[in-house]
């Protein structure tokens, strides 16, 4: 027994012998590996040393986009304040214009309007103008024919001084042709009549063939050497020379009338038919 047990003992011995060298092996070994585990735990942690210190580098790169971004974002609204301020400049630009135009069709309505009151005015005018010469003239067409119906030729003649027939005497035979054929000429062959016209109303009642009347009983004068008579408030100048085959005091006895024909006003006796002489006719 004594035998077994210290054989028993050896054997523990021996197996403890063979272990403790080699779990003392192991326990040498295992350091190592720690050893190596903190180098190789070192390496990342250099890496990611080494990463931190590069990412603010890599960092900056997207923080210009976001600073970008940022700008952009702070830009809208100043660009947004720009273009409305833009709009209002250009409405104001335009209500401008409206108001520049509309003044200005006001002054246009208003010149017009002045013109028109002004051409109204001178119508009105010029109708006063023509009604007071209208009443002139028939104002003095009654007095002439009631101072013709009431005196005869004899009793005109009566009213004129010695010196007064003299004048007209030595008037209408200054003015006597001696070949009226050759002397007188019509208002066509004179370029045509460039003097007063008788109006129609004041013509179709009291001038033509049916209305005679006595130079010598009208109001006379003598002007630039030509004698002038008046009748019917017209002024009449003889601008042909009177034929030498009227009688010399033709003027004085008889009855003569204007009409208008070819363009022109003549004078006919009615003693000598078929004769006009060319006369001028004034106011």
């Amino acid at each position: 027994m004594k035998a077994i047990t210290t054989l028993g003992t050896a054997v523990l011995f021996a197996a403890l012998g063979s272990l403790v060298p080699a779990f003392a092996q192991q326990q040498k070994e295992e350091p190592k590996q720690e050893e190596k585990q903190p180098q190789q735990h070192a390496q990342p942690q250099q890496q990611h040393a080494q990463s931190q210190q590069a990412k603010p580098q890599s960092e900056k790169a997207p923080a210009q986009p976001q600073q970008r971004a940022q700008q952009q974002t702070q830009q809208k609204p100043q660009a947004a304040q720009q273009q409305q301020h833009a709009q209002q400049q250009t409405q104001q630009k335009q209500q401008q214009a409206q108001q520049h135009n509309q003044q200005a069709a006001q002054q246009q309505q208003h010149a017009q309007q002045q013109t028109q009151q002004k051409q109204q005015q001178a119508q009105q005018h010029n109708q006063q103008a023509a009604q007071q010469q209208q009443h002139a003239q028939q104002q003095n067409q009654q007095a002439a024919n009631q101072q013709h119906a009431q005196h005869t030729p004899e009793q005109q003649r009566a009213q004129h001084t010695p010196e007064q027939q003299r004048a007209q005497q030595v008037a209408w035979q200054g003015h006597e042709s001696n070949n009226w054929q050759s002397d007188h000429r019509t208002w066509q062959q004179r370029g045509g009549y460039h003097g007063y016209r008788i109006p129609d109303n004041r013509y179709n009642g009291y001038f033509g063939p049916n209305y005679g009347f006595v130079i010598y009983n009208q109001p006379y004068m003598v002007v630039g050497g030509f004698p002038r008579f008046q009748y019917n408030g017209f002024w009449f100048s003889l601008v042909d020379p009177w034929p030498n085959t009227w009688a010399n005091d033709w003027y004085q006895t008889d009855d003569v009338y204007v009409v208008y024909q070819d363009n022109g006003y003549y004078m006919y006796n009615q003693r000598y038919p078929g004769v006009g002489i060319a006369i001028s006719v004034s106011m």
